[in-house]
């Protein structure tokens, strides 16, 4: 348990409380509601936890076990939010390393109490309780605001991440496009998969939000649903950048590997060249070095330079014409 709290008109109560005691308080108080923050918990904790709160026993098996799809589900007066969370690595460009790391978080969100439960160590709530806290207008809507909060920290770290992306994919353009460039396709092809990955976090978000946004019979305020709509509308705009992602670096593998293509073209028409200004000397010193008797030039004095002039005469030809058609 990281955090237990009760929250009565927008502001904190005492702190020296299990949420077995917050509960009770709040349902004495008949007003306010309790936000309790859970980090990786155990299946007798989250079991201790549903027991006191009324938790589906599906959804808290889902909250222990982890590595869910992003999804909202309903059970009676309590809605139960997936979200995966993303953290961008820095790292060097054309090399072949882990960008996105992934955790999640999910939020129980009920009448008089929300439950916050996190996987991974990147996936910190206190400043979004903090936010809270110094926000009391906020609070006073209840349990909805928590979960506004954490989804609209949760979107806003796609918005950071996909920037950090972006940078990386004009890098990689900008590396793949320059003339005597050397470019790993590897590298490319792990940032691809990468992005992949935050495909996988950050698109299926995308019905949950939008029901919480457009169903009026859940149960959320309506001033809540009204900033949904602003985390919606953030969301789809991260979603479409990730889809012009994928395309960018399939393309950029598609000209890679054309670029390699043309370099070994070129290599191998230099290769060709070479290979056949050596074969002109070879072919003139192969016949004058037979034993024949009657061989042109034979006798003469200055045979042996005048051979040696035409094979020099003769490469300096082929030279010629290649550069001029560009092999060499």
């Amino acid at each position: 348990m990281v955090d237990c709290a009760v929250y009565v008109d927008g502001r904190r109560q005492s702190d020296q409380c299990t949420y077995k005691d917050a509960l009770a308080e709040v349902r004495e108080r008949q007003e306010g509601f309790v936000w309790l923050g859970l980090l990786e918990p155990g299946v007798e904790l989250m079991s201790d936890v549903a027991k006191t709160f009324g938790l589906h026993t599906l959804a808290v098996e889902d909250a222990v076990k982890a590595h869910q799809r992003p999804k909202l589900e309903r059970y009676d007066d309590i809605l139960f939010l997936v979200l995966r969370t993303v953290r961008y690595h820095e790292h060097e460009l054309n090399t072949v390393a882990e960008i996105v790391d992934t955790g999640e978080i999910m939020v129980f969100a009920g009448p008089d109490f929300a439950i916050t439960v996190r996987h991974g160590d990147h996936t910190e709530l206190a400043g979004v309780r903090k936010d809270l806290e110094a926000d009391p207008k906020q609070l006073t809507l209840g349990p909805g605001a928590v979960l506004h909060a954490v989804a609209d920290r949760v979107v806003d770290s796609y918005v950071e991440v996909t920037a950090a992306i972006e940078e990386d994919v004009d890098a990689m353009e900008e590396a793949v496009f320059t003339p005597a460039n050397k470019i790993e396709i590897e590298a490319i092809y792990q940032l691809k998969r990468e992005v992949v990955e935050l495909r996988r976090a950050v698109k299926p978000l995308q019905l949950p939000l939008q029901v919480l946004t457009h169903d009026t019979s859940l149960p959320l305020p309506k001033e809540i649903r009204r900033y949904l709509r602003d985390v919606t509308d953030h969301h789809t705009a991260v979603t479409e950048q990730i889809l012009d992602f994928n395309e960018s670096l399939s393309a950029l593998i598609n000209a890679a590997l054309a670029k390699v293509s043309v370099q070994q073209n070129t290599d191998m028409r230099k290769i060709s060249a070479y290979a056949a200004m050596a074969a002109v000397p070879t072919m003139v010193a192969g016949v004058y070095g037979m034993n024949f008797e009657h061989m042109p030039e034979l006798s003469w004095t200055f045979g042996y330079p005048a051979v040696i002039a035409l094979m020099v005469a003769l490469c300096a030809g082929l030279y010629a014409n290649f550069h001029r058609n560009k092999w060499l």
